[in-house]
């Protein structure tokens, strides 16, 4: 099923998250500026990648002068990063397994952490309308590419983004759109499993494997549970 009324309900559902997400493209659009990217490279990577997460740890890895040694990294880290859309994307197998091609194609583009989020509470409250799924995903696209240009044209007025702590305003975004989904501290535990997995990886172990092992961690809570 999809119609346009679910279509705009989910666009209505993924308002609280613009806010966040202005701010955050617009960080990554003053970053890449001050990283010495040319406006398509940052308007591509913004339109094309669409992984906030995974374009602001490619800028630390960014290389005016390539080498494969360089590529290799950035493929590494980005698949480190974006992993988690896995099992993103199996969580909603079910919903859109009899689409046609195209349309399954667009929604798994335009899958991000905050319209999961927005469009599984739309499906626990009993919704089928992939319309919702796609609206939600479309309307979170359209400001995350204009507030990247804007970032990028004012990338000379702000020196030091995460002195301002913009790296923060996504994660407590996310935190904050998780409260309606608690259900009691039983089906919270692989939340808590993930959590702490990820911290202590991040504190002992360099790079960014503690997104896959607090992902992974999760994962291996909840089938325990099970």
């Amino acid at each position: 099923m999809f119609t346009r009324a679910a279509f705009l309900a989910g666009a209505r559902s993924s308002l609280p998250g613009f806010p966040g997400l202005l701010v955050f493209g617009m960080a990554f659009g003053a970053a890449a500026a001050q990283k010495g990217l040319s406006f398509a490279e940052a308007l591509g990577l913004s339109t094309f990648v669409y992984a906030g997460a995974a374009q602001m740890v490619g800028l630390e890895v960014w290389q005016e002068v390539w080498t494969l040694g360089n590529i290799l990294t950035l493929m590494t880290v980005t698949a480190i990063i974006n992993a988690r859309f896995l099992l993103l994307g199996a969580t909603i197998h079910p919903w859109i397994r009899y689409e046609p091609l195209p349309r399954a194609a667009a929604n798994l583009f335009l899958l991000t952490d905050a319209s999961w989020i927005f469009s599984m509470r739309y499906r626990n409250e009993g919704g089928r309308d992939v319309g919702f799924l796609f609206g939600c995903g479309a309307a979170l696209w359209v400001p995350w590419v204009a507030a990247s240009v804007a970032g990028f044209f004012a990338g000379a007025f702000i020196p030091e983004p995460k002195r301002f702590g913009l790296d923060l305003v996504m994660p407590i975004l996310f935190s904050v759109m998780l409260v309606p989904m608690w259900k009691g501290v039983l089906p919270a535990l692989p939340w808590l499993a993930a959590g702490l997995v990820s911290l202590l990886v991040h504190t002992f172990v360099p790079g960014y494997t503690f997104i896959i092992a607090g992902a992974l961690a999760g994962v291996a809570t909840g089938m325990v549970m099970k």
